[in-house]
């Protein structure tokens, strides 16, 4: 009988069990089919605020018609049929993505294509600039996301943010021309998983102050790369420009500081800072996507 009680306890204390274990096998079925929901509906974006720039991308008719969007029409780029092509969000990375290959839609002054931002301190307006005694800071999270080789095996270069000068209204009278374009004292290059900076110095450093203004007083320095290869990783950017000086950054490991006689003559430019993809190449086939995760700008 003791032994009918022991075997009857048994198998109702296995029933029971077997019950529990069959609702958590349930529960955790349920807790892993909600947390794999959970997690397909994540979207990363950007922390990028557009209001204070425009794009540019390689779309248009020819030399010099490369098409431009500015604010407001710029904040509802992940609706425009016209910039999905080469201004995207990449939500599983979180980026803003600009890709850029050869067109003949290109800006006035270059033979390069370009997808890429250009700062607008009035939304709309690029007459209003700054010049370096007021300042500018620029600070851009960024990572090469994909880019074509060239024949030489060696990865296609991309002009990924720079400090473009331009001519007031008056200089550009002054010296008769035509647009009131003036040199990039800053350009910065991702080139073969580098980080690469050029600036622009003076032929003569005593020309005076009309020759300052033509294009042909300035030209290239050697430029020099950033220790750190940086390759396909995300990468922090920052510049600091203040009165006859200027700071470029990598990481907050690495530092670059312009104060020479070329830097200090500078501050007779108005400027704007432009982030994203300037493509260096006419290659058949060639392209590249620059992801952009932040962007601050501070003046």
């Amino acid at each position: 009988m003791k032994f009918l009680v022991v075997f009857c306890f048994f198998i109702l204390t296995s029933a029971i069990t077997s019950a529990q274990k069959s609702d958590d096998d349930r529960t955790d079925v349920q807790f892993s089919a909600k947390k794999k929901k959970n997690k397909k509906k994540r979207v990363k974006l950007p922390k990028i605020d557009l209001s204070h720039w425009k794009v540019t991308i390689p779309e248009g008719k020819g030399k010099g018609g490369a098409i431009s969007v500015s604010p407001p029409e710029i904040l509802d780029y992940a609706s425009n049929e016209v910039l999905k092509p080469f201004m995207y969000n990449d939500s599983v990375s979180g980026a803003l993505v600009f890709h850029a290959y050869p067109t003949d839609a290109t800006t006035a002054n270059t033979k390069y294509s370009r997808s890429e931002l250009r700062e607008q301190m009035e939304p709309g307006n690029d007459k209003v600039n700054w010049t370096f005694s007021q300042g500018g800071y620029l600070k851009a999270k960024m990572a090469m996301g994909e880019v074509s080789r060239a024949n030489d095996g060696k990865y296609h270069k991309v002009i990924i943010a720079q400090i473009h000068g331009r001519l007031t209204n008056e200089q550009r009278e002054l010296i008769g021309q035509k647009d009131n374009n003036a040199p990039p004292i800053l350009k910065i290059y991702w080139q073969n998983g580098k980080i690469r900076v050029k600036t622009k110095v003076l032929k003569y450093a005593g020309v005076d102050q009309k020759g300052i203004l033509f294009k042909e007083a300035w030209t290239d320095d050697k430029g020099k790369n950033f220790e750190q290869e940086v390759g396909f990783r995300k990468f922090t950017i920052e510049v600091k420009v203040t009165d006859g000086k200027m700071v470029v950054s990598l990481n907050k490991n690495e530092f670059f500081v312009y104060d020479d006689v070329s830097i200090r003559r500078w501050g007779i430019f108005e400027n704007y800072f432009k982030v994203g993809n300037y493509f260096q190449t006419r290659d058949q086939g060639a392209y590249a996507r620059v992801k952009v995760f932040e962007l601050n700008v501070e003046h």
